[in-house]
Protein backbone atom coordinates (compact mmCIF):
# COMPACT_ATOMS: atom_id res chain seq x y z
CA UNK A 1 0.00 0.00 0.00
CA UNK A 2 1.36 3.07 -1.09
CA UNK A 3 0.85 6.65 1.13
CA UNK A 4 -2.01 8.48 -0.21
CA UNK A 5 0.75 11.32 -0.59
CA UNK A 6 2.81 9.69 -3.20
CA UNK A 7 0.14 7.91 -5.46
CA UNK A 8 -1.38 9.42 -8.43
CA UNK A 9 -4.67 9.81 -9.17
CA UNK A 10 -4.46 8.45 -12.46
CA UNK A 11 -3.10 5.26 -10.77
CA UNK A 12 -6.39 5.16 -9.51
CA UNK A 13 -7.85 5.23 -12.50
CA UNK A 14 -6.03 2.85 -14.16
CA UNK A 15 -6.92 0.59 -11.38
CA UNK A 16 -10.08 0.90 -11.67
CA UNK A 17 -9.97 -0.96 -14.97
CA UNK A 18 -8.48 -3.59 -13.59
CA UNK A 19 -10.25 -4.45 -10.76
CA UNK A 20 -9.57 -8.61 -10.40
CA UNK A 21 -6.01 -7.89 -9.94
CA UNK A 22 -4.97 -7.92 -6.50
CA UNK A 23 -2.04 -6.92 -4.50
CA UNK A 24 0.10 -9.47 -2.76
CA UNK A 25 2.01 -8.39 0.24
CA UNK A 26 5.17 -9.62 0.73
CA UNK A 27 8.00 -8.27 3.65
CA UNK A 28 11.18 -8.91 2.87
CA UNK A 29 14.15 -9.77 4.97
CA UNK A 30 14.91 -6.43 5.27
CA UNK A 31 11.52 -4.96 6.18
CA UNK A 32 10.90 -3.90 3.40
CA UNK A 33 7.47 -4.25 1.71
CA UNK A 34 7.60 -5.52 -1.87
CA UNK A 35 3.64 -5.59 -3.46
CA UNK A 36 3.28 -7.59 -6.60
CA UNK A 37 0.06 -7.87 -8.75
CA UNK A 38 -2.23 -10.97 -8.98
CA UNK A 39 -5.00 -12.39 -10.30
CA UNK A 40 -8.20 -13.42 -8.65
CA UNK A 41 -11.36 -14.69 -10.28
CA UNK A 42 -13.21 -12.76 -7.40
CA UNK A 43 -14.71 -9.49 -7.64
CA UNK A 44 -12.89 -7.04 -4.65
CA UNK A 45 -12.19 -3.59 -6.28
CA UNK A 46 -14.48 -1.29 -3.34
CA UNK A 47 -14.90 -4.18 -1.10
CA UNK A 48 -12.94 -4.85 2.66
CA UNK A 49 -10.09 -6.77 2.40
CA UNK A 50 -9.86 -8.91 5.88
CA UNK A 51 -8.25 -12.00 4.38
CA UNK A 52 -4.42 -10.44 3.51
CA UNK A 53 -3.44 -8.71 6.46
CA UNK A 54 -0.29 -9.24 8.55
CA UNK A 55 1.36 -7.41 11.53
CA UNK A 56 4.88 -6.34 12.17
CA UNK A 57 6.35 -4.42 15.36
CA UNK A 58 9.09 -2.90 17.51
CA UNK A 59 11.44 -5.40 19.31
CA UNK A 60 11.46 -2.96 22.03
CA UNK A 61 8.33 -3.01 24.82
CA UNK A 62 7.42 0.03 26.81
CA UNK A 63 8.33 0.33 30.76
CA UNK A 64 3.62 1.09 31.20
CA UNK A 65 2.11 -0.87 28.95
CA UNK A 66 -1.57 -0.60 29.96
CA UNK A 67 -1.35 3.12 29.68
CA UNK A 68 0.81 3.58 26.34
CA UNK A 69 -1.65 0.71 25.21
CA UNK A 70 -4.63 2.79 25.67
CA UNK A 71 -2.58 6.23 24.22
CA UNK A 72 -2.07 4.19 21.34
CA UNK A 73 -5.41 3.13 20.49
CA UNK A 74 -6.90 6.67 20.90
CA UNK A 75 -4.28 8.29 18.57
CA UNK A 76 -5.07 5.58 15.91
CA UNK A 77 -9.13 6.08 16.84
CA UNK A 78 -8.50 10.01 15.98
CA UNK A 79 -6.08 9.39 13.35
CA UNK A 80 -8.98 6.80 11.76
CA UNK A 81 -12.11 9.39 12.29
CA UNK A 82 -9.69 12.03 10.25
CA UNK A 83 -9.07 9.50 7.42
CA UNK A 84 -12.29 8.09 6.87
CA UNK A 85 -13.79 11.69 6.38
CA UNK A 86 -10.75 13.15 3.99
CA UNK A 87 -11.08 12.64 0.34
CA UNK A 88 -7.57 10.85 0.15
CA UNK A 89 -8.48 8.03 3.05
CA UNK A 90 -5.14 9.62 4.74
CA UNK A 91 -4.29 10.87 8.19
CA UNK A 92 -1.07 11.18 9.97
CA UNK A 93 -0.38 12.87 13.68
CA UNK A 94 1.47 12.66 16.99
CA UNK A 95 -0.04 12.74 20.37
CA UNK A 96 2.25 13.55 23.72
CA UNK A 97 3.02 10.17 26.08
CA UNK A 98 5.22 10.13 29.10
CA UNK A 99 5.62 14.13 29.35
CA UNK A 100 7.17 15.39 26.11
CA UNK A 101 7.71 12.19 24.95
CA UNK A 102 5.43 11.51 21.40
CA UNK A 103 3.68 8.75 19.71
CA UNK A 104 3.19 8.90 16.13
CA UNK A 105 0.96 7.71 13.79
CA UNK A 106 -0.64 7.18 10.42
CA UNK A 107 -3.87 5.61 9.11
CA UNK A 108 -4.53 4.78 5.27
CA UNK A 109 -7.19 3.05 3.48
CA UNK A 110 -7.32 2.08 -0.32
CA UNK A 111 -9.08 4.79 -2.01
CA UNK A 112 -11.54 1.90 -3.77
CA UNK A 113 -13.29 2.28 -0.39
CA UNK A 114 -16.33 4.55 0.21
CA UNK A 115 -15.41 6.64 3.34
CA UNK A 116 -17.94 4.29 5.69
CA UNK A 117 -15.94 1.19 4.47
CA UNK A 118 -12.79 3.14 5.43
CA UNK A 119 -13.92 3.63 8.92
CA UNK A 120 -15.05 -0.24 8.95
CA UNK A 121 -12.08 -1.57 7.99
CA UNK A 122 -9.77 0.68 9.92
CA UNK A 123 -12.11 0.01 13.29
CA UNK A 124 -11.54 -3.81 12.44
CA UNK A 125 -7.36 -3.53 12.30
CA UNK A 126 -7.73 -0.62 15.85
CA UNK A 127 -9.16 -4.10 16.88
CA UNK A 128 -5.98 -6.49 16.20
CA UNK A 129 -3.87 -3.49 17.90
CA UNK A 130 -3.53 -6.07 21.32
CA UNK A 131 -2.87 -9.18 19.58
CA UNK A 132 -0.14 -7.35 17.32
CA UNK A 133 1.63 -4.97 18.90
CA UNK A 134 0.75 -5.14 23.02
CA UNK A 135 3.49 -2.82 24.73
CA UNK A 136 5.94 -2.49 22.06
CA UNK A 137 7.32 1.16 20.66
CA UNK A 138 6.06 0.73 17.46
CA UNK A 139 3.53 -1.43 14.95
CA UNK A 140 1.55 -2.01 12.03
CA UNK A 141 -1.23 -4.15 11.02
CA UNK A 142 -1.30 -4.03 7.36
CA UNK A 143 -4.47 -5.36 5.65
CA UNK A 144 -5.51 -5.69 1.83
CA UNK A 145 -7.96 -2.69 2.07
CA UNK A 146 -6.44 -0.63 5.30
CA UNK A 147 -3.01 0.04 7.31
CA UNK A 148 -1.48 1.62 10.43
CA UNK A 149 1.86 2.45 11.90
CA UNK A 150 2.51 3.82 14.93
CA UNK A 151 6.33 4.66 16.78
CA UNK A 152 7.33 6.60 19.07
CA UNK A 153 9.55 8.14 16.62
CA UNK A 154 8.85 10.03 14.10
CA UNK A 155 8.81 8.11 10.16
CA UNK A 156 7.37 10.52 7.98
CA UNK A 157 8.37 13.84 6.65
CA UNK A 158 5.32 16.03 7.19
CA UNK A 159 4.82 15.48 10.79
Amino acid sequence: MCRAKIVKPVLWKQAARFENVAPTIKVGSSGKITVFSSIRNQKFFGHIDNGNTFFMWNLNNVSEPQAFNHKTKQLLTELANEAYANPKLYAAGETEFYGSNKLYGLTQCTRDLSASDCKKCLDGIIGELPSCCDGKQGGRVVGGSCYFRYEIYPFLNSL
